[in-house]
Formats: C-alpha cells, sequence, structure tokens
C-alpha cells in the first residue's frame, strides 16, 4: 500500500487481495505435453470472469506472434488451481485457445512494435480442460466511479513469476469511455498487462490493465463494460457476451449458497467492505451484497433478452427516466442492473431493482424459461419486500399481476404465428427499433457531419436517442468513423431473430452514397448483413402521401421509369407524376447528384410517393440498364406488395455477394422508404467551427 491510502481502503484492500489473486493468471507460451508452471517467459496477466474463461488484452495474446492469426491461437494459463494444501492453494498450468479479440481487425492489422494496440484491446480466451479455479466480480455500471482502486498483475520482483498488487486512484477517462486512467501512485511493471483492476469502495472489477506510461508511474486500463461490444451471435443464437456473464452471475450464486467450505466468497467480502460516505448497503436504500447476488443469479437462469431495447425500457419504467445513454448498450438482464444506481428523486436503488425484478420476472424472453425460473424470481422479489415498505409491496404485487395480464394478452394476439418468433408482420420488417443514420453535405465542401440514433419506432413515436455524432469528415473517412457508433447502434437495436433495420436519412444528392456496401464488421457489407433504406430527412409531407403509402404496401406493385425512356434521359412532369396509380413504385437508373435524377427524385417526393427504387450506375457509362428494369419488375412482381422490399433487397444482396450471376444486377440498387410511422427527429446538428 502507498502512503495515503484511507484506513478504508486499506482495509477493503485486505479483504480484495486474496481473492483477485486467487483469479489472477499469468499468460505464457502454450505448454509442451503434460507442461507446468513456469513454461517460458511471461508474456503478460490475465483473470477468470467465469469457468474456464479468462480475460486478457490482445497484445498479450499477441506477444512474439507477428505473423500468427490471434483469433484461435493457444496459449498457457498458470493460475491457482483451488486444490488447497494446508493454507497454500496450488497452482496449475493449463492451454487456453483465444476465442476472439477486440477489436476484430486486429486480427488483419496490428500497430507497429512497442505502440499502443487500437482500443479496445481485450481478448477472450477459453480453457481448454475443466480445471477448478476462482472467478473475479465484475461490475454491473455503464461508468466507473473515480475512487480507489487497485490493479493486479504478474511481477518478478523476487526473480519469480507472481501475483501482486498495488494502489491508485482513477483519474479520468479515454478513448470514448472505453479506457481509464490510473494515477501515478505507484508503479506498472512490465508483465501486469491483463490483469484486473479493482474498484476498493465496491469490490468488483472495473478495468484490465493495458499500458503504462514512459515516464513516471499510472497508466491506461480498459473498462470491463467494453466485453458488451464481443462480437453478436448468428439469428437464433445465446451471444458469448450473454454466455460467458450468466456463468459469471451462476458461478458466484453458487458459492453464495454452498456450505461445502469456509473460504470467504466475493458476496462475504463486500458485505465486510468499510463505508466509504455512508454505507451503501445499509438500511432500506439498497440491496444488500446477498440480495443483490441471489438477484443476479435467478436473472442469470432466464433466458436473455429478445434485444437491448428490451432492457432499457424496463430499465426506464423501473427508475422513472430515460436510463444513461452513454455506450455500450445494455445486452443482458444483468447490464439494466447496472443502470438503476442512484434513481433520480432520492428513490431508493432497493425499489427500483425490485420493479426491474418484477418486470422481467413477466417479460417475454427469446425462448421458453426452464420451468418455474420466472415463478422463481417473483417470489424472490416478494420476499426480499417483505423487509422494505408496505406500500411498495403492494405496487409490486399490482405490477406483477398487470404484467401477467399484459404477457396473456400478448400471447393470445400471436397465437398463430410461431412460438416466440420474430413480430414481423405479414414477412414486413420487425415493429420495433431501428438505427438512424443522418448525414450532411458542408455545401461546396467534399466534407460531412454526421450523426448516428436509435428511432424507437411506432411504439413510441418521435422517440430518438442519440448515440454519436461527428463533424467535417471526408468521404473516404466516412466508414471508419462510423465503425463504432453504427456497431453500438445495431447492439442496441437487433434481437436474436432479426437484425434491426438501419435508415440512412440524407438529401438525395446522396443517395449515391453507398453505405450498404460498407463492412463494417467481418467483412461483410451491411445491405447482406441487414436491411438498408434510405429516407429524405424530415419536412415538406406531401398531399395524398398516407394514401399512397397505404396503397403500395398493400400492392399489387406497378413500376415506372421515372428518369429514363429506353435508356435515354428524361425529366418527369408533376401532372405525370401525379396521375400515376397509387400503387406505383418510381424507378431511377442514373446517378442520383446529377439531373435529371436529382429532379426526379424531389419531384416523386412531392408527389407524394414514399417507396421509390434508385440505384448507383455502374462505373461504364456504356452498360445498359435495361437487365436493372427487367429484373426489378419480376422482382416487384414476385414481391406483390412494397411491405416485404426491404427484406428482398437484402436477399438480393446477399446472393449478389454470393456470386449468384441472376442478382448481378441489382448492384447498387437502393430503396427509399420514407415510412410515416417512424418520424425522423427535427434539428441538424451544429456546423463544424468556422
Amino acid at each position: 500500500m502507498t502512503e495515503g491510502r484511507t484506513t478504508g481502503s486499506a482495509r477493503a484492500f485486505e479483504l480484495l487481495e486474496p481473492l483477485v489473486q486467487a483469479a489472477t493468471v499469468r499468460v505464457h507460451a502454450p505448454p509442451d505435453g503434460y507442461g507446468t508452471a513456469g513454461t517460458g517467459p511471461t508474456w503478460g496477466s490475465g483473470f477468470f470472469i467465469a469457468p474456464g474463461w479468462v480475460l486478457t488484452c490482445a497484445h498479450v495474446v499477441g506477444e512474439g506472434g507477428a505473423a500468427v492469426r490471434l483469433t484461435g491461437r493457444e496459449v498457457g494459463i498458470t493460475f491457482q488451481s483451488g486444490r488447497y494444501a494446508g493454507n497454500e492453494a496450488a497452482t496449475g498450468t493449463v492451454t487456453g485457445r483465444v476465442e476472439c479479440v477486440l477489436p476484430e481487425r486486429l486480427d488483419e492489422r496490428r500497430p507497429a512494435r512497442r505502440a499502443l494496440w487500437d482500443l479496445p484491446d481485450l481478448a477472450l480466451v477459453r480453457v481448454l480442460a475443466p480445471v477448478s479455479h476462482a472467478c473475479v466480480w465484475l461490475t454491473d455500471r455503464s461508468r466507473p466511479r473515480f475512487d480507489e482502486v487497485a490493479y493486479f498483475g504478474c511481477t518478478e520482483d523476487l526473480g519469480t513469476p507472481e501475483i501482486t498488487g498495488r494502489t491508485t486512484r482513477l483519474r479520468g477517462t479515454a478513448g470514448n469511455g472505453a479506457a481509464i486512467r490510473l494515477g501515478g501512485d505507484d508503479e506498472i511493471d512490465p508483465g501486469m498487462s491483463g490483469g484486473p483492476v479493482v474498484d476498493l469502495a465496491r469490490g468488483e472489477v472495473v478495468g484490465v490493465v493495458k499500458a503504462r506510461r514512459n515516464t513516471g508511474g499510472g497508466g491506461l486500463a480498459v473498462s470491463v463494460v467494453q466485453l458488451r461490444t464481443l462480437p453478436t451471435a448468428g439469428r437464433g443464437q445465446t451471444g458469448l457476451y450473454r454466455r460467458v456473464m450468466q456463468a459469471h452471475d451462476l458461478h458466484h450464486y453458487d458459492q453464495h449458497l454452498s456450505d461445502l467450505n469456509t473460504r470467504r466468497t466475493w458476496t462475504d467480502a463486500h458485505g465486510e467492505l468499510p463505508d466509504p460516505d455512508g454505507d451503501p448497503y445499509a438500511g432500506r436504500g439498497r440491496l444488500t451484497p446477498g440480495e443483490r447476488t441471489t438477484l443476479c443469479g435467478l436473472l442469470a437462469e432466464l433466458p436473455p433478452p429478445g434485444s437491448s431495447e428490451v432492457v432499457r425500457a424496463l430499465v426506464e419504467a423501473a427508475r422513472g427516466e430515460e436510463p444513461d445513454p452513454h455506450p455500450p448498450a445494455p445486452l443482458s438482464w444483468r447490464d439494466g442492473l447496472g443502470l438503476l444506481y442512484d434513481p433520480p428523486g432520492g428513490a431508493g436503488e432497493a425499489a427500483a431493482m425490485l420493479r426491474y425484478a418484477t418486470d422481467v420476472s413477466v417479460a417475454e424472453y427469446r425462448e421458453p424459461p426452464t420451468p418455474g425460473a420466472d415463478e422463481e424470481l417473483w417470489d424472490w422479489v416478494r420476499a426480499t419486500a417483505e423487509r422494505l415498505w408496505r406500500p411498495l409491496r403492494r405496487e409490486l404485487g399490482e405490477r406483477h399481476e398487470q404484467g401477467l395480464a399484459e404477457r396473456a394478452r400478448r400471447r393470445r394476439a400471436s397465437a398463430g404465428r410461431a412460438a416466440h418468433g420474430t413480430a414481423r408482420s405479414a414477412g414486413g420488417l420487425p415493429p420495433g427499433a431501428s438505427v438512424l443514420l443522418e448525414v450532411w453535405a458542408h455545401g461546396w465542401e467534399e466534407v460531412f457531419d454526421w450523426r448516428v440514433s436509435v428511432l424507437a419506432g411506432p411504439a413510441r413515436p418521435g422517440r430518438v436517442t442519440p448515440v454519436d455524432s461527428g463533424v467535417r469528415v471526408g468521404p473516404a473517412r466516412l466508414p471508419e468513423a462510423l465503425r463504432a457508433p453504427l456497431a453500438e447502434a445495431f447492439r442496441r437495436c437487433d434481437t436474436h431473430e432479426a437484425a434491426a433495420l438501419l435508415e440512412v436519412a440524407v438529401e438525395p444528392e446522396l443517395f449515391g452514397l453507398a453505405v450498404d456496401e460498407w463492412a463494417l464488421v467481418g467483412g461483410v457489407p451491411l445491405g447482406v448483413q441487414r436491411p438498408v433504406v434510405l429516407r429524405h430527412p424530415v419536412g415538406g409531407g406531401a398531399p395524398g402521401a398516407a394514401a399512397r403509402w397505404a396503397r403500395v404496401l398493400a400492392g399489387p406493385l406497378l413500376d415506372e421509369r421515372a428518369d429514363c425512356v429506353g435508356g435515354r434521359p428524361r425529366s418527369p412532369s408533376a401532372q405525370w407524376l401525379a396521375g400515376l396509380a397509387d400503387n406505383t413504385v418510381p424507378v431511377h437508373c442514373r446517378a442520383a447528384a446529377l439531373e435529371p435524377t436529382l429532379g426526379s427524385l424531389h419531384a416523386v417526393r412531392q408527389a407524394g410517393y414514399g417507396v421509390v427504387v434508385c440505384r448507383r450506375p455502374p462505373a461504364d457509362p456504356g452498360v445498359s440498364c435495361a437487365p436493372f428494369h427487367r429484373g426489378l419488375r419480376e422482382e416487384l412482381a414476385d414481391a406483390g406488395r412494397a411491405q416485404v422490399l426491404p427484406l428482398r433487397l437484402q436477399a438480393l444482396r446477399g446472393r449478389a455477394y454470393g456470386a449468384d450471376p441472376d442478382a448481378y444486377w441489382a448492384a447498387g440498387t437502393a430503396l427509399v422508404w420514407d415510412d410515416p410511422a417512424r418520424a425522423l427527429p427535427e434539428d441538424e446538428p451544429l456546423q463544424g467551427d468556422l
């Protein structure tokens, strides 16, 4: 301990040090044969976050492997095995395999030697043998508290590798919240990278040691909340983050309930931590450590939520206000608890968490829960509320009854659909939240301002939650600038059954922006991964637009060339457009930023057409547009109604990406989809500094 530490933090360090050391590991080259501890030099540190799962830094598992792919690489893990000889824990060495790294692009592009690796610089390692070991307790808070912390890792101060801990304070954040700054109270030695950073006041791991300063003490750690950016699962699968966090919570729940040994658990330590500024667990205001561990375990017994927006909606209902939109998005029921600390108006955290747990017990899950799991959660809520206010107990009972009735109503309404299937309307888009990308041009300059938001959709019209924004970005840099904001927005909106819609709101001269071709995740274009549509910016509603929208959704569909006749350009008149049938889809085959197409796009909007097709023409101006028009006519006739067009266009892009020659005609095709039920925000971002 360094000088100047408070008595409380000194006591907290004493309580937490053995728990953290037992879960912290040394990372090195994989063992040969049966392998023992001490196999080669230390690459860095890591720590168990769930049975069989080690968290460390990507640069640690990349040690000495410049030409080696990180994902799938085998590493050695030396740890305290949990087999006790007297009072000392035995050590063991086992092989682990790197399951994934963050960001994913580190597998293809790595920094130069001795340079900082891109944030979040994390690696998740799966142990390849069943072993007995300890696990840390991870924070559920989206933001760290700037309090005293301890950091741990492998050092060789006395000539042999050992796990040691030191203390400092958090000094702020970096990397848009992805990293936290460690104060210079003590040195971070080589080998400590990848080790845990522990909040001493609350007894939870908040970060992963990443780097030390070249001059003096202190350095950087990565926030463990960045684990939520792990790659999402395919449709119908449970993502890696949710699986690992479920195992984490069940491990601590089992340890808390077990009476097979007398070793101190994390829950025990939480109950003994000194009070930093008023006991956070005393009285009726907060759950006790045992109650919190039990609640996390009971939530982990349930199937995961269908989407991040489901969690946020329940948190808002429990808090009484919209939760912190700060990324990353909450992906599990446990993450929702982390948004319920310090509720507004002096309301108690215990009350907010019990309201949330009540709502979760009657929620719709992505799959049927284990029989009795939801009732067990409600029974626990009811029993825990006995020590709280009588009016709250009555409120929770009424909340539970109303929730059961609403769930029964939803299930009756969905009768006939596949059990726990996607709530789509006759093959159309899911009605939930979508991702909104707005891009504005800077007049004569070739730079753009942008904003990414979550559009709540018809259930909560006009509700827009900002994710991120930027100014003065050149066209070549736009995909890279939007990579992280779009990924965060997709995490918030995607469900297990369907990828969320991406709505790109731009002026018609930007309809040629190839957003559907951007490969932001996994090298697969966005338009193949999810439905992508264009939208006009807000304003300028045309008379008769609602009638045209309803008619074209129902079909059958008629296509009409708007900007060409027999391959020659033309400008449609307002009278001609007004006279077309309401179920017509105007089609454009020429460059959106040039006349006559630009004027035609404005004209069809003024005439009230909400569904329009355009395309980015091929680079060779001599290529005929006839195959495009022919293929589109067949597609519209086969679709029958506009309701299914966003998903059919996604399927077409997938076929073309999969080298289906019959879909090549669709290259560059874009769908304008001005759904009146999905209102856009009225404001525009400020321009860059003058």
